[in-house]
């Protein structure tokens, strides 16, 4: 493969160093989240790199314990370090619909390493055929961590399927790649204040 032959997707994987386990994944994925937006969308955004600039003071009074803005529409999350010398942006998937999209101030509540996937009520009442746990390991859909916020089934964790970062994939919450959410893990506590946009 040349890299003029490279689509996004592969781009994407390989960014996310998640092409190795983009096969045996991706059929598995969607059947836990519904449809990842198509390619042939017309308003399917193609540069994961178009973040929009965001500033934390037009969102934050201060940066105590830190601070995330989750943009739903530029898809991507944005970190400050308390004494403000970090400043990050990641990539990820979004909610699927406005429907499971909830805007507002909320914090995080807990970290958990190598989370368990239990599907929400309204995930089952939607898709009664969706197992009733996913244990850890490359099928679950939060794949290494989950950051819970203190909007019940609401995280930021990370991805079984590389494909779904920078589209509309999700039923509510944010999904980074791995890699990105394992560095985002070591950065943020219980308290980190969150925005979502």
């Amino acid at each position: 493969m040349t890299n003029a032959n490279l689509n996004r997707r592969q781009i994407l994987a390989l960014a996310g160093g998640g092409l190795a386990s983009l096969p045996a994944t991706s059929a598995l994925a969607q059947s836990f989240v519904g449809e990842i937006e198509s390619d042939s969308v017309a308003h399917v955004r193609r540069n994961t790199m178009a973040f929009r600039t965001v500033e934390w003071r037009d969102h934050f009074d201060n940066l105590r314990h830190g601070a995330i803005i989750c943009d739903s529409a530029s898809r991507a999350v944005h970190y400050w370090s308390e004494d403000e010398n970090t400043y990050l942006v990641y990539p990820c998937s979004v909610p699927m619909t406005e429907e499971f999209t909830r805007r507002g101030r909320t914090e995080i509540v807990l970290k958990r390493r190598e989370p368990t996937w239990i599907p929400t009520p309204n995930m089952r009442e939607r898709d009664p055929t969706l197992p009733a746990i996913v244990h850890p390991g490359p099928d679950n859909p939060l794949g290494t961590r989950a950051l819970n916020l203190s909007w019940q089934y609401y995280r930021i964790h990370g991805i079984d399927d590389p494909a779904k970062i920078g589209r509309r994939a999700s039923n509510g919450c944010f999904g980074l790649f791995n890699h990105h959410v394992e560095q985002l893990f070591e950065l943020v506590r219980v308290g980190t204040q969150v925005v979502v946009i």
